[in-house]
């Protein structure tokens, strides 16, 4: 297996993981409640943030931590839900790449993961603001 090298790998990754996260039954939900069924705008916003995050490339213009926190008053998410989130995204990667980038996603996205998580549970109790 081939390890992720361009932006094509980038979007292979996406779209294949977000095809598993549409039905899956644990998130699939979540996804669905805040996307809606035209993931035209989101796909695009993904593949700039993995290619700014896994080759450093420009395009990513955003605050994930802030939209994760706002759509969590919209519908809450669990630290089960990011675990299994982790769950899917490890199994997507390894179907399709090996290698030193397929580990760093799986690194980053879990490290994202945690501090999102944290996150919403600081601003649920007026710990932390994000502005």
């Amino acid at each position: 297996m081939k390890d992720i090298s361009n932006r094509a790998d980038i979007e292979l990754l996406i779209n294949t993981f977000y095809d598993s996260v549409k039905t899956d039954e644990t998130i699939g939900h979540i996804f669905n409640t805040i996307i809606g069924s035209d993931w035209s705008h989101h796909l695009p916003i993904m593949y700039n943030f993995w290619d700014m995050v896994l080759f450093s490339n420009p395009g990513y213009a955003g605050n994930p931590v802030k939209k994760h926190v706002e759509a969590d008053k919209r519908t809450h998410f669990s630290k089960e839900h990011f675990d299994h989130w982790l769950v899917l995204w490890y199994k997507t990667i390894d179907q399709l790449f090996a290698g030193e980038i397929a580990d760093m996603a799986k690194n980053k996205a879990a490290l994202m993961a945690n501090l999102i998580n944290m996150k919403i549970e600081m601003s649920r109790t007026g710990f932390e603001t994000l502005n």
